[in-house]
């Protein structure tokens, strides 16, 4: 596989149908997959209210507050608070799950992935650290504050940019906070 260098302001932000925000797709697998057919798939979300999520048969989810006061997510029946940034938060996206926003609008980083396909991590790295793709292994790394240079020929990535990285590729330096998130296929699936 080759880089994928994935722009912010390439994105066309889409409302949810219930109003209470728009998402902007960062990369899904395979291309074009819809929501029945994806994957794994990455975006951002810009929310304005709080209210129930859309229930995803058969996904994981991975959330993590970029920017705002955080939300309380409460997840079959119980209550976590995400009152900081950058700290990811994984639940069953088959999950009756509705969204209580703290104190204004958020900025949350979002994960999905077809559980009998993929398993997907996320980390938090911030400034001083070098990312290398294991073996076998694809990342995307998504800028959520300040930048990434990655090394093989100096590409910036801004805030909000992201990289799409196989085993192989040379990796970069954060300047900044990322969210990276490995990949992993299923046996079997």
């Amino acid at each position: 596989m080759t880089r994928q260098i994935l722009r912010a302001e390439d994105r066309a932000p889409a409302p949810w149908k219930n109003g209470g925000g728009v998402t902007s797709e960062v990369a899904v697998h395979p291309p074009d997959a819809g929501t029945d057919d994806f994957g794994w798939r990455v975006s951002i979300a810009d929310v304005v209210r709080g209210g129930p999520f859309s229930s995803f048969p058969g996904v994981d989810r991975i959330i993590t507050v970029v920017d705002g006061p955080g939300m309380t997510l409460t997840v079959d029946g119980t209550s976590h608070t995400m009152d900081a940034p950058y700290e990811p938060f994984a639940f069953p996206g088959d999950a009756v799950t509705e969204c209580l926003l703290l104190d204004g609008p958020v900025v949350d980083f979002n994960v999905m992935v077809r559980r009998a396909d993929t398993t997907a991590r996320v980390r938090v790295v911030r400034s001083g650290t070098a990312v290398r793709p294991a073996p076998g292994s694809r990342v995307l790394a998504v800028v959520l504050a300040g930048s990434a240079v990655l090394r093989r020929d100096s590409v910036r990535l801004g805030r909000l940019d992201a990289v799409l990285i196989s085993d192989g590729d040379h990796g970069f330096d954060v300047e900044g906070v990322l969210a990276i998130v490995d990949f992993t296929s299923v046996p079997g699936g």
